[in-house]
């Protein structure tokens, strides 16, 4: 009796285990979640610290002979398991911010009726990136393995049979040109500025690393030691005076394609360009504001620079045209010295330019000095350790560079609208009418030399916006036409040269984070192997023991 009784109680128990072992459903899904090794560290630290969870939570040997079978590759269900929490990352990193946005920076609300889930964008976005990783490493690997096959002795018929077929397949770059269709899955994404982004992004990211290795190969300026070296004062600064040409031109002309808060910056430190309302003026009354004073430029190049007309010297005479009344009470009391009517707009109360430009430095640089000081005083916290070993190296650092950015915005700003008052005073009144703002954008980028070693990041992001707003200016003007899924194409295209710039040389990307989502994405873990063959080569200089 007492026998039945322990086998009676023991026999649902037994059934569970036995069930829990051989299904299918519970063994795969435990496969697709969570590996053995990462579930025995979350047993170490976090289940065995709990009674309740250690008490109903398997232990790690079961889950791995549970989850781990051997012989079984286990490359396919570490794609899904990381593609799952990518999904889940980004799907709570995007909810975490709508909400941040709209609660705590005042932005749009959802209002009405909530969109079905499949048509929610941040759901979208989620699960076109997680796809693109899926794929890109199940391609990577189909490739890898296609061209190991293709090049075995069984396959000599194949290839004799089809000689380009084989030649592709088999090429060296085929498992990196293959694996880049992933990111054809970016469709997955609505079709808005974002994805967009992302295109002129990863193109921008891709150009940067195939000039780094075309570089590194002496294929532009030749490797070093021979006769045609780089010159010293060749760097990515040279970008930044043409981006700031387009973007201050199409600032002028063409706002709706350059990005608002850019704008915004701008205008914030032009207070002397862009006359502020008096405080003693009527309220009644209208005043211009910033952005009028930017249209009223925009207007006088179309009118090929009218002259101008002193109210005080001649009070009954037109001394605007009627598409330029708005900034009447500017010009009206402006100094009767001043002849040229951009000049009596942006700086009515004193007739000579450079003292204006000079005012100019002399109230914007301190409040610039302030803002970058907050920037780069929470940039440098995580560098404490360097600030403990060396105070006074560290300060000397950090202020060089506050200093450096406050006199690259300052002068950038300055000579931009400085430059609007020089071409008035040099060049004809119908020669490059509305050209001379991009060259003024061009003498204002000329200063991107004082932070040349630093702002390698702000130049390139000066870049990826000057190139989305000369797209939209182009097909706003009709210089040419989009084609559909054109963003997805340049993204897919992007990102097979950042792999084959990746499989030829990983040190010509020279951010750690990128070849460590290369390497993941290849299903090679996120690894940065650059990183580890350099500090390989300092611990044994000579190459002894160096794994291969």
């Amino acid at each position: 009796m007492a026998s039945k009784a322990d086998e009676g109680s023991k026999g649902p128990r037994e059934r569970i285990s036995a069930k829990s072992t051989a299904d299918p459903i519970l063994r795969n899904a435990l496969r697709y979640t969570i590996s053995a090794k990462e579930y025995e560290t979350l047993h170490k630290y976090i289940i065995s610290r709990s009674k309740v969870l250690k008490r109903n939570a398997p232990s790690p040997a079961r889950v791995e002979k549970l989850v781990e079978r051997p012989g079984r590759d286990d490359y396919n269900a570490a794609a899904v398991r990381d593609s799952l929490r990518v999904f889940l990352a980004t799907a709570t990193g995007l909810k975490a911010w709508a909400v941040i946005r709209e609660n705590l920076l005042g932005g749009e609300k959802m209002r009405g009726k909530r969109l079905p889930f499949w048509r929610n964008a941040n759901l979208r976005l989620s699960l076109s990136l997680s796809t693109i990783l899926l794929l890109h490493r199940i391609l990577f690997r189909f490739f890898t393995r296609l061209r190991a096959h293709l090049l075995t002795p069984e396959a000599r018929p194949f290839r004799q049979r089809n000689k380009r077929t084989s030649k592709t397949l088999t090429s060296s770059l085929a498992p990196a040109v293959g694996a880049s269709l992933a990111g054809f899955m970016l469709v997955v994404y609505p079709k808005d500025q974002l994805r967009v982004t992302i295109s002129i992004y990863a193109l921008s990211r891709a150009a940067e690393f195939a000039y780094n290795l075309a570089e590194d190969e002496g294929w532009i300026w030749g490797k070093e030691g021979s006769g045609w070296e780089r010159p010293w004062w060749w760097g990515s600064w040279l970008i930044f005076p043409f981006t700031s040409g387009q973007l201050l031109h199409s600032f002028v002309f063409d706002r709706d394609t350059f990005p608002k808060a850019y704008g915004d910056f701008i205008l914030k430190y032009s207070s002397q360009y862009t006359q502020p309302r008096p405080e003693d003026y009527p309220s009644s009354l209208p005043w211009p504001g910033q952005y009028e004073v930017v249209d009223s430029l925009a207007e006088m190049a179309r009118l090929n620079y009218p002259p101008f007309t002193s109210p005080i010297l001649f009070p009954n005479s037109t001394t605007l045209p009627a598409t330029l009344s708005a900034i009447s009470p500017i010009t009206s009391p402006a100094h009767p010295l001043i002849t040229s009517l951009t000049c009596a707009t942006l700086h009515p109360s004193d007739p000579s330019c450079l003292r204006t430009y000079l005012t100019h430095w002399i109230r914007v640089f301190p409040p610039l000095t302030r803002f970058f000081t907050a920037i780069f005083l929470v940039l440098y916290i995580p560098s404490y350790k360097a600030f403990y070993r060396a105070p006074i190296t560290t300060l000397n650092r950090l202020a060089s560079t506050i200093l450096r950015y406050s006199t690259f915005m300052a002068g950038s700003v300055g000579t931009a609208w400085g430059a609007i008052c020089l071409f008035q005073q040099l060049l004809p009144k119908n020669f490059l009418a509305t050209q001379r703002f991009f060259l003024g954008g061009m003498l204002g980028g000329v200063w991107g030399y004082v932070v040349r070693k630093q702002a390698r990041g702000e130049f390139l992001y000066s870049l990826r916006t000057s190139m989305d707003s000369l797209w939209k200016v182009g097909r706003k003007r009709g210089w040419w036409r989009g084609i559909r899924g054109g963003d997805v194409w340049l993204f897919v295209v992007s990102l097979m040269v950042v792999n084959l710039v990746y499989e030829r040389d990983g040190r010509a990307l020279r951010s750690g984070v990128i070849r460590r989502g290369i390497s993941g994405m290849r299903g090679e873990g996120w690894r940065d192997f650059v990183e580890e063959e350099e500090k390989r080569l300092k611990e044994d200089p000579k190459g002894k023991g160096r794994v291969l």
